[in-house]
């Protein structure tokens, strides 16, 4: 009766149970082979629902099957609870509450891939490549991906203490960061020798109109004295693709931005920019984008258009390598899903997924005695399950991801500065068609 019950919710769970079928073949199925998947499914949580210990709660059993299935795909594929789907919606509109960190799940912990500006995790001393292990002293292990940000997420004002592993520290850290309401501001400009530097520090809904007004603030103040731009992308772990794409087109009058393909027709889209007032003002400044073994997805999709449109020339070292697209699927009041839909193509056709973007320039910083080979990060290749199909070799060493507080003594900004202001030459400065 339970199994009658479930079948037809069950059907969007066939594809992670195949593995328990005696047919171990990795092709397609036929309908029957996937009924027969689907009764095996149904008769172990009969099994389990009848037998069990301890009676077991039925809708977290469905929907711990269903997570498993998604999270079986990649690494940024899941199930969103109701809750975990508004936290989802609070992230992309830029406001939300918890300890204002990126993380993903890497063999069964949490990886850091950037604290955000200014929040509490950043001033707790929270680095980039930090693996948690442990949650109020609690193991990571066990958990899935939401299930983590959920236990970080909490009232304001509460206290938690994160377990952290560190590579090249041969004892954890444990770090107490309490809650906070995480409002930024996603877009910083800054004038250093007649350059006007924009910081963007994820790819919020609020993204592009910072940019558009940071681009007329820095021209209005510094007018025909500004020599050049310099766009900071690193540690910038992405975030919503509508927003890559204006971004991108703020700086394109025209050509392509950026393409996607998926398995569907549906998920083939091309991207393109157009003229508009804001490239027009300026159009004639030259540009300079900053990236680094943090800068993701969005933000490798607006490096890699404005580098292959030989718009910008690229420094610092190479970014995390995510080129994929997910999609948020509502599903009623059962939440959502995250499914990754798609694989995105820079310009020339490149797919950097599990490679990253190389940069024009490659700038290191001097990393502080205490962080030395701490501050690398493989990206996305290292993810256990990572899609392959990316038109680039793998990354197979660490990037850097060290940033320091003080831009005095930041060599990636101090040297882009320099290249605009022609103390410094490269013949990747300014871009040429035929680089």
């Amino acid at each position: 009766m339970v199994r009658a019950l479930w079948l037809s919710f069950i059907m969007i769970i066939a594809g992670a149970h195949g593995a328990l079928a005696q047919d171990q073949s990795t092709g397609p199925m036929s309908d029957d082979e996937v009924y027969q998947e689907l009764n095996l499914f149904g008769e172990i949580f009969d099994r389990i629902r009848d037998e069990y210990v301890d009676a077991p709660n039925e809708r977290e059993l469905v929907r711990a099957a269903i997570q498993g299935m998604l999270t079986s795909l990649d690494p940024h594929s899941g199930y969103l609870d109701p809750n975990d789907f508004e936290d989802v919606r609070e992230d992309t509109q830029g406001t939300f509450g918890g300890l204002g960190i990126e993380v993903i799940m890497e063999n069964e912990v949490i990886r850091v891939v950037s604290p955000i500006d200014e929040t509490p995790a950043a001033r707790a001393g929270v680095l980039a490549g930090d693996l948690i292990v442990e949650l109020d002293g609690v193991e990571v292990r066990g958990l899935s991906l939401d299930q983590a940000v959920d236990k970080m997420r909490g009232e304001i004002g509460t206290d938690i203490e994160l377990t952290i592993v560190r590579e090249g520290r041969d004892d954890p850290l444990n770090i107490t960061i309490t809650r906070d309401i995480i409002t930024f501001r996603v877009v910083r400009t800054s004038v250093r020798d007649n350059v006007g530097v924009i910081r963007l520090a994820r790819f919020t809904g609020q993204a592009y109109a910072g940019i558009e007004d940071g681009i007329r603030e820095l021209r209005s103040e510094m007018g025909d004295d500004m020599k050049g731009l310099v766009l900071d992308l690193r540690n910038n772990p992405g975030g919503l693709v509508d927003q890559a794409v204006y971004i991108a087109d703020a700086f394109l009058a025209r050509g392509n931005i950026l393409s996607t393909r998926g398995r569907t027709d549906d998920e083939n889209t091309r991207y393109d920019a157009n003229p508009d007032d804001l490239d027009k003002l300026i159009a004639d400044i030259p540009l300079i984008v900053l990236i680094n073994g943090g800068s993701a997805s969005a933000s490798e999709i607006v490096a890699g258009a404005l580098q292959d449109q030989q718009r910008a020339t690229l420094l610092g070292t190479r970014s995390f390598g995510k080129g994929s697209v997910q999609s948020i699927i509502p599903l009623g009041e059962n939440g959502a899903m995250r499914l990754t839909t798609s694989r995105y193509y820079t310009p020339s056709g490149r797919s950097i997924q599990a490679a990253g973007i190389t940069p024009d320039i490659e700038i290191f910083q001097d990393v502080p005695e205490e962080l030395q080979g701490r501050d690398l990060l493989i990206g996305e290749a290292a993810l256990d399950g990572h899609i392959d199909g990316g038109t680039e070799k793998e990354a197979t060493t660490g990037s850097s991801v060290f940033v320091p507080a003080d831009p005095d003594k930041d060599n990636q900004l101090k040297y882009a500065v320099d290249l605009i202001n022609g103390v410094e030459t490269n013949e990747a400065f300014p871009p040429k068609a035929d680089n």
